[in-house]
Parts: C-alpha cells; structure tokens; sequence
C-alpha cells in the first residue's frame, strides 16, 4: 500500500494541486498531512484526491473550526496528534519535531510523521520517522511531497 505525505503548504494552491496529481497518479491508499494548511480554502484542492486525508493542525493555521468542516467530507483532522492505519502499519501524524522524535524512538508507531521545519527529514530505527518538506515551497524555495510504501517503509520524495 501507499502513504502520500505533505506538510506545509501554506495556502500554495497550484504546489496542492500538483500534491494531489502526484498522489492520484501513484495510487496512494491513505494522504497525511502534517499541518499548516492556513486558510480553509487550501482544503478545497484535497477534495480531489482518490482517498482519504488524515491531518493535524500547525502553528500557522487559523479559522480551525471553519477547517475542521472543510475535511469532513475528505477525511479528519486533529488538533495536535492525528493516528491512523494503513493495511497492517500504524501511523502518527503531528507538526511539531518535538514531539514526532520520541514517538519514533519508542516504536508504537510503524510511521511517524511531522512537519513545522520545511526540511525533508527519513530516518529508519524503530519507526520510519518521515518530514516531507515544504509542500507550499514558499520558505526553502523547493516545494516537495512524499510517497511511503508501507511493505518496506520506504519513502520517496517528489519534487514539485
């Protein structure tokens, strides 16, 4: 199965778009998104996609209850820690390093995803501890996404 993972994509519209034709043309099962999505406009786009988002919210996102009713039709969003499951892997979704790094280290989770610092970060130990990038590319200048197949755990970034 596939994961498709985005974190940051801070309104960027067209970066969302080309995210969801990314993942549609890859046959992702599941999206996560990490959070800063910002306004609820930027869930529209995921409306497009051929599966479910299961996401949290960042430091940058307002109007979160307007948000909230943006993904009831596409999936779920959560404020701080998001769980989900993938055919046999378990997967956490958060913003913040902080807190993704010690979740990976104790191996609950097959999956750990986070977001917050724009930079692409795969590190393999208990858990696969997965930073997409920056899906809106407005801070590092490069705009990525990332594909997880969950039989090996390995992750692929695509550039947008």
């Amino acid at each position: 199965m596939k994961l498709g993972v985005m974190s940051d994509s801070h309104d960027n519209i067209p970066n969302i778009k080309i995210a969801v034709d990314i993942f549609n043309k890859n046959g992702v099962d599941l999206v996560v998104h990490a959070g800063d999505f910002i306004a609820p406009f930027a869930i529209d786009p995921l409306a497009d996609l051929d599966c479910r988002v299961v996401g949290v919210f960042g430091n940058n996102d307002g109007e979160r209850i307007v948000l909230a009713k943006k993904f009831e039709p596409i999936g779920e969003v959560y404020p701080n820690l998001a769980s989900a499951t993938l055919g046999d892997k378990n997967i956490a979704v958060m913003h913040y390093p902080e807190l993704a790094i010690p979740i990976a280290k104790s191996g609950d989770y097959d999956i750990v995803v986070y977001g917050h610092t724009h930079k692409i970060d795969i590190k393999k130990e208990k858990s696969l501890l997965l930073n997409p990038g920056e899906t809106g590319g407005w801070t590092t200048g490069k705009a990525t996404v990332a594909i997880v197949e969950t039989d090996s755990l390995d992750a692929t970034i695509y550039e947008l």
